[in-house]
């Protein structure tokens, strides 16, 4: 059984352009595939780079915010230039939490969602002041 290989992962989005929006901004992810139903509409999002697959889901008829629980699960992004993508973030405002210590810190989208950044540990690395 180890022919699994990682695929997507899915968001659930109260806003899609904004969502899209904030994911080209934030980490250059570009749609790459579209469904377009009536009641929902399933986005994929890629990095040019990778295969793996960030896929947002909106649900049309939707109007409350998702309950995230107590978010305890995270997508993870790595970065060649950790205090380039950590000038980037903070002057759009979506840094939610630091670690300096392990030289690592989240991003909070527009949904509450964390995502984490880390740097490229095969490179050297200046954490941002």
């Amino acid at each position: 059984m180890g022919d699994f290989t990682f695929n997507h992962f899915n968001y659930n989005v109260l806003d899609l352009e904004r969502s899209l929006a904030f994911y080209k901004e934030a980490l250059g992810l570009e749609p790459v595939e579209i469904n377009d139903q009536p009641d929902f509409t399933i986005e994929y999002l890629g990095d040019g780079k990778s295969d793996f697959r960030l896929e947002l889901t909106y649900l049309k008829d939707r109007s409350e915010p998702y309950d995230l629980g107590e978010q305890e699960y995270h997508l993870a992004f790595q970065t060649a230039d950790i205090a380039a993508a950590h000038a980037a973030h903070e002057k759009m405002g979506c840094i939610c939490f630091e670690n300096k210590a392990m030289g690592i810190y989240f991003l909070e989208d527009p949904d509450g969602y964390w995502i984490e950044i880390i740097p490229d540990r095969s490179k050297p690395q200046t954490w941002p002041e």
